[in-house]
This record gives structure tokens, C-alpha cells and sequence, in this order.
């Protein structure tokens, strides 16, 4: 029988589920966390211990660490993740299914005896503010102490979220080992209407941190359903005029396509008095106020985001935030005791270890970093933090934006017309794929509000509700789709992104507030180059002006995709989606045949 911790809990439901897992997964040790700092620092010293983590200097990285994850495990296994609801159809054509009883029994033969040896960690969390109503409580109980320290950074852990759940059944039950971090027995496996998850032979941390896409989207879309709100993979800033106005914008873009950049961005000089401050950069719970308004809440703790590119001109506020109390991930390690990732900022050093832990020397043709390596770090780190993250009635929100990695087609940014218009626009976005998740990248996927790997229902069931939420709005947001990642004839990129995205920003602004002009295309409303603010900005006007351009040959290919991808779907879809489509492929054939530049 393993020894274990005191439970800090006389749940009953709790303490008999901890038991039964225990049983199955048979570890020499059951520990309870608490959540202090004094638990931080000797788990920690364990795992450094461990050669789990390595002490960074402490001079040139205060409290912050290195973690170096099995080669054959960097990146979401979207392939082995499953969403098994009672029925396939309740799933939906985009996610993995298998009859829930037969994957039960399955992953119970991979968890027999898969602790033995090890510690079974019983974590209990929180995401969102411990008083706020969006709160949920979760139990993750897991043999990887990288995991434990992770989810302190990323949750409200421990006691706060006992006191929050009390003698409740309603927390997600949560079980994951590492094992033997086989590939051919990994599976990320989501039970929604048992609001439960069940991960094993993976340490990585979209597979591992259960906190995260598993409970905080895909059980909570399913949840957000049936409760009336929105779970979604979006970043959520605030943005200050210099008058004072405060604007609040929630955006969906996929894993590695400027989420955190944007939620950190610092405008440039010519937007004098203008601040943007940052409330989340990866998962908004969105739910309607008593005003008829949309109300949103980061329920996550801290930051969990891709390292390569970033630097002083791409994401000045996380590299301050970098600073200390960071968790680094398949980054490189430089001979003084730091880290180094490509397109970190200074020269590239001579020599490294790399992510894989081999000698790694300048000029190599592999990179020093893993595409996808990453950082954890408190949100009270941020030096843009909003103070309204702490608001448990979260924030309103004026506008949503949606975006991806095109090369062609999708402008700078377009409104849509009305939110149903919005909600077909923002589901059958497109992206070329990154090294966020397993598989080729640069592929073009449709990824419906930058959601498809974190839906836990069907697709469309899921429109429908969105556009179900859309009609309770008295004030909804407007819906903008953006593209920062356009490519010219020469192939590279035409509008320079990063903080000159805030010109777009301001437009968005000002259309919310009815002060900025548009031109009305076939498939929404674009700024005219007059329309933005154009003082300082470090490409021509032609460039604009290609980056805005909606040309009818690009977009009929385009909706002709949309349709493969709507019959994809299936009969879920809702019908007034499908008039969306006819409507706008009616106005693209008529600008066609009119030679009209649209």
C-alpha cells in the first residue's frame, strides 16, 4: 500500500476517487499539495534533484529554471487526443472518438502499475478567481512533479481550492502519468460528460497539464453549452485612448501566430497616450452580464508561450517578464547558466547545449531550440499586467478578432457585416499550420475560431451555439477578422506586425465606437489606407494597400473551400451559416464578372 500525505480534506468524493485511482495506478507515495511557497521551494530542490529541472544563474535569471522533455515529446499530440462523448455524433466529425466504455478499459490496462515507484501527486486547483462565478475546481493527480510545479505557476493551487470546493462533487477529475512516455501508448483523453480527463505516456504540457486546453476548453466548451457562456482559445487585452476610453478586445488566433505578442503589444511612439494592458494571452470564459453585454475573465494564473522570436522589438513586456520565476522548456542552454532560444536578441552565441542536450555549435543547420519551446511565468509578472484581471465579473467586451498565418487571400482586417456574418467568417478561418502541435507545418487547415483542437463537441452544434449566444446579446461585440502574415510576389511579408498592429487596433476602436470610416467589399468592410493611422509606418502605402486587398479570383477559390469545409461539418451546421455562404459567393461572382477590384 503506498504511503501517503494527510488529506487536507474530508471530501468524500474526493478521497474515495483519490483512493480508486491509487489502486490502479499503484505509486509507493500519495502527496497531497498544498500550494505554499515553502512546498514550492522543496519540490523544486526534488526535481533539481531529480535532473528534472536545472538551476539557471541566479544572478542573470533569478528563481528560474530549465526543463529538457523527452525528443519524442514536444507538441500537442492532437493525433492521440479523443473526445469520447456517449455518442460519435456528439463528438463531431473534428475530433477522435471511441465508445467511452471500451477507452476506459483501455487506458486502465496503460495505468496499472504505471506509478509504481513514483509519487502520486494530488494537485487541486482552481482556474479563475477563487469568488469569481466562472470559477471551476479541478483535481489533477499526476507522477511528474515538472507537472506539479507548472500548474502552481498556471493555476490557484492547493488550499484555495479545497476551501472552494468543499464537500462538493463537482470538480474535474483529472489523472495523468507520464508512464513510460511511449508514443504508441499516448493518449490525451477527455470524458466531457463525466468531466473527467485522462492523459498518460506524455509529459509535455498541453498533454500533461490537464489545467489548461483539456479542462480550461475542451470540458469547458462542452460545459459552456449546456450552462450558456463561451469557453475560447483567445487572448484578452485592455486598451486606454489617450482621452481615457477603454475598449476591451478578446482575440482568436492558433497556438504560435502572435496571441501573446498582441496582448503585450506596446504601440509606437506616433500613438501617444495610447496604452494597452494586458488581461490573458491563451483562454477567455466569456459570459453576458445583466447589461445584454459580453463579459470576459482569463481563468488561468499565469503564462504558458512559445519562446522563438520572441525579443525587444517582437515582445519587449515578456522579455522583461522573462526576467525571473521562469520555467523554461526545450530552449538551449548557454555556457554561462542562461538560456538562448533563435531570435533572441544580441548575437548568436558560439556555442550552446541544445534542446536535445547535445554540444551545438554556430552555423549548425538544426536549430538550438525546439520550434515549440516554451516558457512558464506568473501573470504578475507581465510589467503591462491590467489590474481588471482580477475582476471576478470579468470585463466587457467591445470587439472579438479572429486571425491566422495566411500567405494570400485574407486581408490586413475585415469587419463582418452582422454576427451571424461574424460567426461564419471566424468558422471557416483558415492557418497554416505551426510547430505548436505534431505533424508538417505550413499546411492550410480551417481552424474555427482559432478553436478546432479544443472544441469537446461537435463543430456544428458549435456554431449554433454561438449564434444562440449572439441573439441574447442586447450590445454585442463586433467581429473583425485579421491577417498580419500576408505575403507580396517577393515573398515576404507586407505589413511589419508586432507593435504596428495597433494601427488596426485603433481602427477596430473607433468602428466600435462609430468614428472610423470603411469601404464595403463582397465579404466585409475594410479601412482604406486613409482610413488608419499611417504617420511612422515603416512600409509604403502600396504595401498597405496590398494588405488590405480583397481580390474576388483569391476568395472565390476561397469559398469554394469554405463549402468542402461546411460539408465536412455536416448536417449540424446551421442553415443560416449556409446562407452566409451563398450570399457572399453571389457578391464575389458578381464583382468577378464586373472586372471590379472588390
Amino acid at each position: 500500500m503506498a504511503t501517503a500525505t494527510l488529506a487536507p480534506t474530508q471530501n468524500p468524493h474526493l478521497i474515495s476517487w483519490v483512493d480508486e485511482m491509487a489502486q490502479m495506478c499503484k505509486p509507493d507515495r500519495i502527496y497531497w499539495c498544498e500550494g505554499s511557497e515553502e512546498e514550492r521551494a522543496r519540490l523544486t530542490a526534488e526535481a533539481i534533484d531529480a535532473g528534472v529541472l536545472l538551476k539557471l544563474d541566479g544572478k542573470k535569471r533569478p528563481n528560474s529554471y530549465y526543463h529538457r522533455s523527452n525528443p519524442n515529446d514536444v507538441a500537442r499530440s492532437e493525433e492521440l487526443t479523443f473526445v469520447c462523448t456517449p455518442t460519435e455524433e456528439e463528438s463531431g466529425p473534428t475530433n477522435n472518438w471511441v465508445e467511452p466504455g471500451e477507452m476506459y478499459r483501455r487506458l486502465a490496462r496503460l495505468y496499472d502499475g504505471a506509478m509504481r515507484g513514483r509519487t502520486m501527486y494530488v494537485v487541486p486547483y482552481i482556474m479563475g478567481q477563487p469568488e469569481s462565478p466562472f470559477a471551476k475546481v479541478g483535481i489533477e493527480l499526476t507522477d511528474s512533479v515538472y507537472v506539479v510545479l507548472n500548474i502552481r505557476i498556471m493555476a490557484r493551487m492547493g488550499k484555495v481550492a479545497l476551501d472552494r470546493l468543499g464537500a462538493s462533487d463537482d470538480f474535474n477529475r483529472g489523472l495523468h502519468s507520464v508512464a513510460d512516455c511511449d508514443p504508441t501508448e499516448r493518449f490525451i483523453v477527455h470524458f466531457p460528460q463525466d468531466n473527467t480527463i485522462w492523459s498518460v505516456g506524455s509529459g509535455y504540457g498541453g498533454n500533461a497539464l490537464l489545467n489548461k486546453k483539456c479542462l480550461a476548453l475542451r470540458i469547458s466548451t462542452y460545459q459552456s453549452r449546456q450552462e450558456g457562456w463561451l469557453a475560447e482559445h483567445m487572448m484578452l487585452l485592455e486598451a486606454t485612448s489617450p482621452s481615457g476610453e477603454v475598449h476591451y478586445l478578446a482575440g482568436g488566433f492558433p497556438s504560435a501566430c502572435g496571441k501573446t505578442n498582441l496582448a503585450m503589444l506596446i504601440p509606437p511612439d506616433v500613438f501617444t497616450g495610447w496604452r494597452i494592458r494586458t488581461l490573458g494571452d491563451d483562454i477567455v470564459w466569456m459570459r453576458i452580464g445583466e447589461d445584454g453585454r459580453l463579459y470576459a475573465v482569463n481563468p488561468e494564473a499565469g503564462f504558458f508561450g512559445v519562446v522563438p522570436g520572441t525579443n525587444s522589438h517582437t515582445n519587449p513586456n515578456a522579455m522583461r517578464m522573462l526576467d525571473r520565476d521562469t520555467i523554461f522548456t526545450n530552449v538551449a542552454l548557454t555556457q554561462d547558466g542562461d538560456v538562448w532560444w533563435e531570435g533572441k536578441d544580441g548575437p548568436v552565441p558560439e556555442r550552446l547545449i541544445d534542446w536535445k542536450g547535445r554540444p551545438w555549435a554556430k552555423g549548425s543547420a538544426e536549430p538550438a531550440a525546439h520550434p515549440n519551446s516554451r516558457f512558464t511565468v506568473p501573470l504578475s509578472n507581465n510589467p503591462a499586467l491590467a489590474p481588471a484581471v482580477n475582476d471576478p465579473r470579468g470585463v466587457p467586451i467591445s470587439a472579438l478578432i479572429f486571425g491566422g498565418r495566411r500567405a494570400t487571400t485574407i486581408p490586413l482586417v475585415l469587419e463582418s457585416f452582422n454576427w451571424a456574418h461574424g460567426v461564419y467568417l471566424a468558422g471557416t478561418m483558415g492557418s497554416e499550420t505551426t510547430a505548436a502541435k505534431t505533424g508538417a507545418v505550413g499546411v492550410l487547415r480551417r481552424d474555427p475560431m482559432a478553436n478546432i483542437p479544443f472544441v469537446g463537441y461537435d463543430m456544428g452544434t458549435y456554431f449554433g451555439h454561438w449564434l444562440e449566444m449572439g441573439a441574447r446579446l442586447a450590445r454585442p461585440p463586433r467581429i473583425f477578422l485579421v491577417n498580419w502574415f500576408r505575403k507580396g510576389d517577393d515573398g515576404k511579408f507586407v505589413w511589419p506586425g508586432y507593435g504596428e498592429n495597433m494601427r488596426v487596433l485603433k481602427w477596430i476602436f473607433d468602428r466600435c465606437d462609430g468614428r472610423a470610416a470603411a469601404k464595403e467589399t463582397p465579404v466585409g468592410w475594410t479601412p482604406r489606407t486613409s482610413d488608419l493611422e499611417m504617420r511612422g509606418l515603416p512600409v509604403q502605402a502600396g504595401a498597405v494597400e496590398a494588405a488590405l486587398r480583397v481580390d474576388a479570383a483569391e476568395w472565390r477559390e476561397e469559398l469554394r473551400s469554405h463549402a468542402e469545409w461546411l460539408d465536412h461539418l455536416g448536417p449540424t451546421v446551421p442553415r443560416s451559416l449556409r446562407a452566409q455562404l451563398e450570399l457572399l459567393d453571389a457578391a464575389v461572382e458578381t464583382a468577378a464578372h464586373a472586372r471590379i477590384d472588390p
